[in-house]
């Protein structure tokens, strides 16, 4: 006999990564990484698809001009609006220099604006922001660009200046439609501002417009969740993103720490809060797309996940894989596939490294052969809940022993143990994190003696 959800959760509910990456960037060996081993594996991976499948980019937007308590960026909190210009400015040099570096014209498959809050910016500067990126690049036929818009501060003239440039996409933070809760996360926005937001990106053209949903937030109960789904609902975006809210205080210092943690609804609470919330999504006509997110069967995610070209990386879920994805801004992270490199945390830090005509990147990884494969092995289970050994590259010495751990939870009717494979069923979805972190070598050959992952239910 199965176990009920409750007992599961209390069993799987462990500190791990969400694998935006791997190896995740607390296992990175950055004693065996250099600015000069990131420039040529970058070269490497630029030369090998550039032209097949173009390249993605990351722009880190970072300023907010309140903060909110919920949140895990890296950001800078401020009403002063002069630190606009100084900042694109910035943002080109660095794009400048790493065109001078790739020497042929990149293809530019996808661009996303992050914060931050990207709305932050004035249409002004984010137009030259644009059209200096792409003065030095071609556009692949395929493209897709997006941004994160905050509804309080979304106008209609950042939509249609940004649809202008070729964006199609835009994902506002929603979080949660209650009072009390929006009080504690520091993020008061009216129902109302998201559907005029909303209805302004329909009246231009966009054809994606995404969500995003917070549950296990501080004060928030399962009546509260369901009745965001539903406001939502009248809005029927086009994707959604259904996070659980990582605490993670000891990390994040005083942003998280506005609230008790007697506050934060945990385990079977939270964990109800998510299945009644996805029964709620699925009876609503969505679909759910890897971990956390879920589409209309129209939306280009649902689209690519049926297809099986789904991709993961720092950006989250993407609807194509390009090999190269380079990120630009303070605290950017970079990924040419052999190797990840971040930028600068500190922006006087950012800003000094390009006056000095750097490539303004701190630290970073190489990845192993082991690590490739393992890398492969976690992105077919975050992307399509299977992967397989059957070809030789992606086989590992340690595959007996993942089986081994990975016995139990095919007890537990999580997983199914192919010949040379595994498959993840419907109730084993929600564990997801904890499959891939029986593929995690490096996790299990050095756990950490503290606590530096949120909780993976």
């Amino acid at each position: 006999m199965s176990k009920p959800a409750s007992s599961l959760i209390q069993k799987y509910n462990v500190p791990g990564p969400r694998y935006t990456s791997y190896p995740t960037v607390p296992y990175w060996e950055e004693q065996d990484f250099s600015l000069e081993l990131w420039k040529q594996t970058l070269k490497r991976s630029f030369d090998e698809s550039n032209q097949s499948e173009g390249i993605s980019l990351y722009i880190h937007l970072p300023f907010c001009e309140s903060l909110c308590t919920f949140c895990g960026c890296h950001k800078q909190v401020t009403k002063r609006h002069e630190v606009e210009q100084p900042y694109i400015a910035a943002l080109l040099r660095e794009w400048d220099l790493y065109c001078q570096l790739l020497v042929d014209k990149p293809v530019i498959k996808e661009i996303h604006l992050g914060g931050g809050t990207p709305t932050f910016f004035s249409v002004e500067h984010l137009t030259q922001l644009i059209e200096g990126i792409l003065d030095k690049a071609a556009i692949a036929p395929q493209h897709e660009f997006s941004f994160e818009g905050h509804p309080n501060n979304t106008t209609r003239e950042h939509l249609q200046a940004l649809y202008d440039l070729g964006f199609r996409r835009v994902s506002y933070g929603v979080q949660d439609y209650n009072e009390n809760v929006q009080k504690a996360i520091h993020r008061i926005q009216p129902f109302e501002h998201v559907e005029q937001v909303t209805q302004w990106a329909r009246e231009i053209g966009y054809t994606s417009i995404s969500h995003d949903l917070v549950f296990g937030l501080p004060f928030q109960s399962l009546d509260d969740v369901l009745n965001t789904i539903d406001q939502t609902n009248r809005l029927m975006p086009d994707r959604l993103a259904f996070y659980s809210y990582a605490h993670v205080p000891w990390i994040k210092g005083n942003g998280q720490r506005g609230f008790k943690d007697a506050d934060v609804p945990k385990d079977d609470i939270k964990r109800q809060c998510y299945e009644e919330g996805k029964k709620k999504l699925l009876s609503h006509g969505y679909h759910e797309i890897g971990m956390d997110h879920f589409a209309l069967a129209q939306d280009g995610m649902y689209q690519s996940f049926q297809a099986g070209t789904l991709h993961r990386n720092f950006m989250g879920y993407t609807a194509s894989k390009t090999q190269v994805m380079i990120g630009l801004g303070v605290s950017s992270i970079s990924d040419s596939w052999y190797s990840f490199a971040q930028n600068e945390k500190k922006l006087p830090d950012y800003y000094a490294r390009l006056e000095n005509n750097e490539i303004p990147v701190y630290r970073g990884h190489v990845l192993s052969a082991e690590d490739l494969m393992i890398r492969q092995h976690i992105l077919n289970l975050m992307c399509s809940f299977s992967t397989s050994w059957d070809k030789a590259d992606l086989r590992f010495p340690e595959i007996p022993e993942v089986l081994q751990q990975l016995e139990e939870m095919q007890q537990d009717g999580l997983l199914e143990i192919q010949s040379e494979g595994i498959a993840i069923t419907e109730k084993g979805k929600p564990f997801v994190r904890n499959i891939c972190m029986a593929f995690d070598l490096r996790l299990k050959r050095r756990v950490p003696e503290n606590r530096i992952f949120s909780m993976t239910i």
